[in-house]
């Protein structure tokens, strides 16, 4: 990673800020998006006290000219662009019954949309590079989960549109990775947006039982170096991605009863 430039979306805090750190100490120069000034601000200030050679720009991925502008920006400062990392992203929570469809709109547009659109303007550059293209996804898009239909939707388009991609660059020598890690603790679920569009605010499940934003970084970092197609970090995760192409009537059950349990579950306990 010495001397490769990565821009990370969405990278202030959770799995994206892990990235930056993981990265920037494997000696990448690192380029940060965001939409909120201060956390890019918070997210600089500790980059540069670790050493780590950074960027921070303000954007906002589901606006396709802040893309444009972001991949802009990092190429201007630092004269290329080796590793793109679609990591921004929101989630959501309530059945599809009852759901206002600006919600998935929302969903669509930040997890799906922005990841098309950084990656149509970083791409000529990662060509040049023969870099690498990273979508930070979820075993949401290999099996869809029940008060989840736009989580699941957006995660399930990326993963289509990744695979095309990489089959089309099949020859270029572009490296594309797409890294699901499953439940992870970060403020993914406490931003998930309800029913109505507004932020859930409490997260639903246990986050301290769960695998570390840094540990998930640095997961993607090995897998990145190592060029890997495909990462699925947990247990739990690989079981469900089976048991879905083998069983999928009994996944239908299984999958239903876990989400069934999380707390103030929409779903009725079976």
């Amino acid at each position: 990673m010495k001397n490769k430039v990565v821009l990370i979306t969405g990278g202030t805090s959770g799995i994206g800020k892990a990235l930056a750190f993981a990265f920037g100490k494997a000696g990448a120069k690192i380029a940060v998006s965001g939409r909120k000034q201060q956390g890019l601000d918070e997210t600089k200030a500790e980059l540069s006290a670790a050493g780590i050679e950074n960027l921070t720009i303000q954007a906002d991925v589901s606006v396709e000219a802040d893309c444009e502008r972001m991949v802009q920006e990092t190429v201007a400062t630092y004269g290329k662009l080796d590793i793109l990392i679609n990591n921004a992203g929101i989630s959501m929570r309530a059945l599809f019954e009852d759901l206002e469809l600006d919600v998935l709109r929302k969903v669509m547009d930040i997890n799906f949309w922005g990841t098309v659109y950084s990656t149509k303007y970083a791409l000529p550059h990662i060509k040049a590079a023969k870099g690498s293209i990273i979508g930070i996804s979820s075993i949401a898009g290999y099996r869809g989960l029940p008060a989840r239909t736009g989580y699941s939707a957006s995660k399930f388009a990326m993963h289509g549109f990744l695979e095309t991609l990489r089959t089309e660059l099949l020859y270029s020598g572009v490296h594309v990775l797409l890294a699901c890690p499953g439940f992870t603790a970060s403020n993914i679920r406490n931003t998930a947006l309800a029913a109505d569009g507004q932020q859930q605010g409490e997260t639903p499940r246990e986050e301290e039982k769960m695998m570390s934003a840094e540990e998930v970084a640095d997961r993607i970092l090995k897998a990145t170096i190592k060029r890997k197609r495909d990462l699925i970090m947990t247990t739990q995760g690989k079981m469900a991605v089976w048991v879905n192409k083998l069983l999928p009537g009994l996944a239908d059950k299984l999958v239903y009863n876990v989400m069934a349990k999380e707390k103030d579950s929409p779903l009725q306990k079976k």
